[in-house]
């Protein structure tokens, strides 16, 4: 009130240089969403400072990225040359894909599979990689994808296939480890096993056994009927909560 004396509560302090603020959203959706209000306060001009007609359109839709990862080692070999076919055609014919082999040791193959010629980016790709039909160290490799490429940004967001029949060489629990890192950051995670379709098929290969409750999508992989159907997984991408809450629980979502 006028004439009210107001306490001192303390000596007046020097003033200090604040921190730096850090953003809760990504800087893409922060500079879209700055432009629509820029253009809603030019609109709003025209009618006495008013935001009458609010500016703003939709981001539109892109497609997701493709991860593939390809199983090339010695148990393989009865498959990897017809799925490698599959893997080139999904990144000569389709935006946004990766592609690695895996055997050893990893080995990114996109830029070799880009021809749109099979034969010549078939022969590249082969050229490219040294271990073709050796061992198997899928954790291993697993894990150089996941702290060269994966985690970093590749695999965020992304639909992440894995074409192998799990055994490995290497230890079960790298795997399991290396496969929940992923799945933490990919959009979908489908394994594609053409071994699958043998009658009793049980994940008894104690790779495929550690891998399995971190995939969303455990699909077949033995023909070209399988691979029809893996692009359809691929293309609808549903949501995964059912099918994590069904890993939970030791079972997935026949397909």
């Amino acid at each position: 009130r006028l004439g009210q004396v107001v306490e001192i509560v303390g000596d007046p302090q020097e003033p200090q240089n604040g921190q730096d603020l850090s953003l809760s959203i990504d800087s893409r959706i922060q500079s879209f969403a700055w432009q629509q209000l820029q253009a809603t306060v030019r609109a709003s001009l025209r009618a006495g400072g008013e935001p009458i007609d609010r500016q703003w359109r939709d981001p539109g839709e892109r497609l997701r990225r493709l991860v593939v990862l390809l199983d090339i080692s010695g148990s393989m070999e009865p498959y990897a040359r017809a799925m490698l076919r599959f893997v080139h055609a999904a990144v000569s014919g389709r935006q946004r894909v990766e592609a690695f082999a895996i055997g050893t040791r990893l080995t990114r193959v996109t830029k070799e599979l880009h021809s749109r010629d099979p034969d010549t980016a078939l022969a590249a790709a082969s050229q490219r990689v040294h271990d073709w039909s050796g061992g198997t160290r899928l954790g291993d490799c697993m894990r150089a994808f996941n702290d060269q490429w994966g985690v970093r940004g590749m695999a965020r967001g992304a639909i992440v296939v894995v074409l192998s029949d799990g055994w490995d060489r290497g230890d079960p629990e790298v795997l399991g480890a290396q496969m929940q890192r992923l799945q933490r950051v990919a959009y979908q995670t489908v394994w594609v096993n053409p071994l699958k379709v043998t009658p009793g098929y049980a994940p008894l290969a104690r790779g495929m056994a550690a891998a399995l409750p971190y995939v969303d999508a455990f699909v077949e992989g033995h023909s070209l009927a399988a691979m029809q159907e893996l692009a359809r997984v691929i293309a609808s991408a549903p949501e995964r909560r059912h099918s994590q809450r069904a890993a939970a629980h030791g079972t997935l979502e026949p397909r």
